[in-house]
């Protein structure tokens, strides 16, 4: 069985590595365009102008955009594996024309690519996770895709305080070339080889995932489930304990015989699927509700507003504050990973919506009233990101991976992926308009409002998932109305 966490854990890397070239991709731009925009640059073959520029950080979400729309159609059709490299490849494409390339445009399209292979991540990475993680350690693994994000900003900071500009282009064509590697090294998901009907090499993947032989009951048993959660209308063979002979029998008996494997069908699409079945929906609506408030917790705002305040309290030291920042976002998903299956996710979200309301106050009042020094607001601003992180930041993508079911889990997936890229571009955009009317204290206290109200409706409507079976999770949401 150590063997089998160890392949689930290798694929969870895989599966969020593209992750970390996200965020390597995200951080870039702060400490490279003053190198475009200077009128002696040698890099391109005319500076940039403020358009190019303010498209330089904002093409990656337009390409996430699409990326995520296309993730499912992808690795449905050519598998987890070339489904994987084929939205890695964008990647690699983008810093290979980024080194090559001296014309505004053609860097500007290398970064609308590399957006489509982080946005195209978003979906991969839970949707991979959840098809082979056990239900024990489901929790932990599927915190990897914010963590190695996490690890990706935190490397990119510091690319831009050490490294040259030739030598940071590499280091990331190399991290691209790696997650290449990665996805193709991994063990296809045994439910994408169950709907293609290739049972056998189900039946292989599925014991290569738990470590054990192809004929033992662990698999027997596992593949019960799966055809469980493909075909929930079919009358299948019991897997509760009572009955487990019965299924290890009628297992080996069908793998002996000639017959076809019976195609697994879908009566209905994923769509009417999605919302005819009331755990499904409410599933949805549940999760869409609380990453909704997420995003409006202020991350991303204050992701920009820190960047001056590290400069006002240490021109010299704003490297380091920003590189202490990336380290609180993968203290912080660390912090989740290694308590989510213990602790629960529901009052991990709970506990640090309520603590990320407390930060955004004690940071409104700090920027209204000055009452301290410089140095206090970047402490605050530290705990807040570290807060954010060890809950309401990562539990959403956490439930993403394991709350819907597989006939569902793609265009789920896909509508709050889309809703997630959507929600960042308007609170950027209004962010300015919050500041002017409210001043910046006003649009801190706003984010404090957002996460109180995320602590209240995640205790009402989010029920506790941690150790449950996907069917187990279907009937907790069924039972909520």
């Amino acid at each position: 069985m150590v063997s089998g966490v160890w392949f689930q854990t290798f694929t969870a890397i895989a599966a969020s590595f593209g992750s970390a070239s996200m965020g390597l991709l995200n951080v870039w731009p702060s400490y490279t365009q003053y190198l475009y925009t200077a009128n002696d640059t040698v890099y391109l073959a005319k500076p940039m102008t403020d358009s190019e520029v303010a498209l330089l950080g904002s093409l990656p979400s337009l390409g996430g955009m699409i990326g995520t729309a296309i993730t499912g159609v992808l690795i449905d059709k050519f598998g987890r594996r070339l489904g994987g490299l084929a939205i890695t490849i964008p990647f690699v494409l983008s810093w290979a024309i980024i080194y090559v390339s001296s014309s505004s445009l053609l860097i500007l399209a290398a970064r609308l690519l590399g957006g489509i292979a982080g946005g195209a991540y978003l979906i991969y990475g839970p949707v991979f996770i959840s098809e082979v993680a056990d239900d024990s350690i489901r929790g932990l693994l599927a915190t990897f895709p914010n963590l190695f994000y996490g690890i990706g900003v935190f490397f990119s900071y510091l690319l831009g305080w050490y490294s040259t500009y030739s030598v940071t282009i590499w280091i990331n064509l190399l991290v691209a070339v790696i997650c290449c590697l990665l996805v193709m090294s991994v063990k296809e998901s045994p439910i994408f080889l169950l709907r293609q009907n290739r049972e056998e090499d189900t039946i292989n993947a599925i014991a290569h995932y738990k470590g054990s032989s192809p004929s033992s009951t662990v698999v027997l048993k596992e593949l019960s489930k799966l055809k469980l959660r493909l075909t929930p209308i079919v009358e299948l063979i019991s897997i509760n304990e009572d009955s487990l002979s019965k299924t290890e029998e009628a297992e080996k008996e069908k793998l002996n015989s000639d017959s076809v494997i019976p195609e697994i069908q879908q009566k209905q699409s994923s769509w009417r699927s999605l919302f005819a079945s009331p755990s499904s929906r409410r599933a949805f609506f549940t999760l869409l509700t609380i990453i909704t408030l997420q995003v409006f917790m202020g991350l991303v705002p204050v992701q920009v507003f820190a960047k001056k305040v590290f400069n006002e309290a240490d021109p010299s030291k704003a490297d380091l504050f920003s590189v202490i920042f990336a380290l609180m976002l993968i203290f912080g998903c660390f912090v989740t990973a290694f308590i989510s299956d213990k602790a629960g996710r529901r009052v991990l979200v709970i506990n640090s919506s309520g603590l990320v309301a407390i930060s955004m106050v004690m940071l409104g009042v700090q920027t209204q009233k000055s009452l301290g020094a410089p140095w206090v607001t970047v402490v605050i601003i530290l705990l807040y990101c570290f807060f954010f992180m060890c809950g309401a930041g990562t539990v959403p993508y956490v439930l993403m991976s394991e709350i819907f079911t597989p006939e569902v889990q793609n265009i789920a997936s896909l509508l709050i992926g889309e809703w997630v890229w959507f929600l960042n571009f308007a609170i950027i955009a209004i962010f300015p308009y919050i500041t002017s009317c409210l001043g910046m204290h006003g649009a801190f206290y706003i984010f404090a409002g957002f996460a109180l109200i995320n602590a209240v409706v995640s205790y009402i409507i989010v029920p506790e998932t941690k150790g449950l079976s996907n069917v187990d999770i279907q009937e907790a949401f069924s039972r909520r109305k």
